[in-house]
């Protein structure tokens, strides 16, 4: 399977006093806007780090859900966090933190899939980081 997706950004002025909007051709993001101080500050707004993080949390639940119906399995709910590091210019980590439920599978087989999953979606292939994994699986 091939495909692309698109995403525009749009920017005004300079880096720390410019201002940006952030558009993709589904249309979820639509001129949604973005700054210095949406992305070292605390304002509203979105930041390419939490993106970023949005597309690995959602990358990875996903590819661990094809993993569990390969398996025979149904994932009840699957619920990830991405928590993206930046320093110094680089984003060097991401933590990503899983909680699974999983009717009739048992925890290793869990982990397992989990970090199969973590190696496997395409998002981590791409990112140059460190990525680590804490599972918590719900019975």
């Amino acid at each position: 399977m091939k495909f692309n997706r698109t995403a525009k950004a749009h920017w005004e002025g300079g880096g720390k006093d410019g201002k940006g909007s952030l558009t993709t051709e589904s249309g979820v993001l639509k001129e949604s806007p973005y700054a210095f101080k949406t992305r070292f500050e605390d304002a509203v707004g979105t930041n390419p780090e939490e993106l970023i993080g949005a597309a690995h949390a959602g990358c990875f639940t996903m590819q661990l859900s094809f993993y569990l119906v390969e398996e025979g399995f149904t994932a009840e709910s699957l619920d990830t966090r991405a928590r993206v590091f930046f320093e110094d210019g680089s984003i060097p980590k991401i933590e990503l933190e899983l909680k699974g439920k999983v009717p009739g599978m048992d925890e290793s087989k869990f982990k397992e899939l989990a970090n199969k999953s973590k190696e496997n979606c395409p998002v981590s292939k791409l990112l140059n980081a460190d990525i680590s994994l804490k599972t918590t699986f719900e019975k």
